[in-house]
């Protein structure tokens, strides 16, 4: 377990070498870093919004506005505010104020959280994400519904790699500290986290601005690499893909998340030559996956690496008392 510990650092370092080494000798072709590259962004939105809909048991889908607000805050900055020379040097504090942009109105949709529960929870998220475009659609300084176009790309595979690794690491430390449990208390039961001092209130507040504070992360890189976006762009159909990576993957599970954004991303490439028939085809997996494994691939279960090591070992320690107790004969 120890040596498996260690191996986690080195994993990383040798990633982020390759994602510098990969387009430094062109060992693929562009294609195939493009691909991975919106690998790593769907992984930031699938974790961030997996967050919300699985460890704090809630049903949010409007994950694409708070994505909205992220990628035009960036790329208004990039196009708009600072100096076209300074984009290289300045672009992680732009991905940083997208980020910072979208969490800021992740507060704003926190607040109708402390009064309402799953379906009428999903149909604020869904109204704020048809506010969120429509609000974009009819401010002209930046576009209206013509978007905004010639952002210059500036998103790397190393900058995926590192959003993606920073994303990751702060959701699974979220989750294991304090606040995170009180989050998951909150899906077990709101009303005894109540009765058991949790303050639901802070634990909502936190996991909402985290949430939507990666997918303004996610969205800045995503300007940043299509070079165009407007407001169809995040529409409902956008927070739908999402929903499904989070599903796929596994809710509740961070495993699962990069599992379900990974295995979505490269099958809908694999699957483009057949046109719009892959769009038939990916839901109606989604459905089998719901008939058959309803809480995805990995759902509520982790890939030990990612569990902190005192965790694993009270829970190693809870298995073998239960198993001892069990093997005691009752008198």
């Amino acid at each position: 377990m120890a040596n498996n510990r260690k191996a986690l650092p080195i994993l990383l370092v040798l990633g982020l070498l390759l994602s510098f080494a990969i387009p430094q000798f062109n060992l693929v072709n562009p294609y195939i870093q493009l691909i991975i590259m919106y690998v790593g962004i769907n992984i930031i939105l699938t974790t961030s919004l997996n967050l919300i809909n699985g460890y704090m048991g809630e049903f949010s889908v409007g994950h694409a506005g708070f994505m909205a607000v992220g990628a035009y805050a960036s790329a208004v900055l990039t196009t708009q505010v600072l100096p076209s020379e300074l984009n290289p040097w300045l672009f992680p504090l732009v991905v940083l104020a997208g980020g910072i942009a979208a969490g800021l109105v992740g507060l704003v949709v926190a607040i109708p959280s402390f009064r309402t529960r799953g379906d009428y929870l999903a149909i604020v998220t869904l109204a704020f994400n048809m506010i969120v475009k429509s609000i974009i659609e009819n401010i002209e300084a930046i576009g209206g519904p013509r978007g905004i176009p010639g952002v210059e790309k500036l998103t790397t595979l190393p900058w995926t790699f590192f959003w993606t690794v920073l994303a990751v690491w702060v959701i699974r430390n979220f989750i294991y500290s304090n606040h995170g449990r009180g989050v998951i208390s909150i899906r077990e039961d709101e009303i005894a986290s109540d009765l058991m001092s949790v303050n639901t209130r802070q634990a909502k507040l936190l996991a909402f601005t985290i949430s939507s504070f990666f997918a303004g992360i996610a969205g800045a890189l995503f300007a940043h690499l299509l070079q165009f976006i407007s407001p169809r762009v995040f529409d409902i159909i956008k927070s739908t893909d999402i929903l499904i990576m989070v599903y796929l993957g596994g809710i509740g599970s961070i495993t699962g998340s990069v599992l379900g954004a990974t295995i979505y991303t490269v099958l809908l490439e694999v699957l483009r030559p057949l046109g719009m028939w892959r769009m038939v085809l990916m839901p109606l997996v989604l459905v089998l996956l719901m008939l058959f494994r309803p809480r995805g691939i990995m759902g509520l279960r982790e890939f030990r690496w990612l569990i902190p090591l005192q965790d694993l070992l009270g829970s190693k320690r809870w298995r073998q008392k239960k198993e001892a107790s069990d093997a005691t004969p009752a008198n």
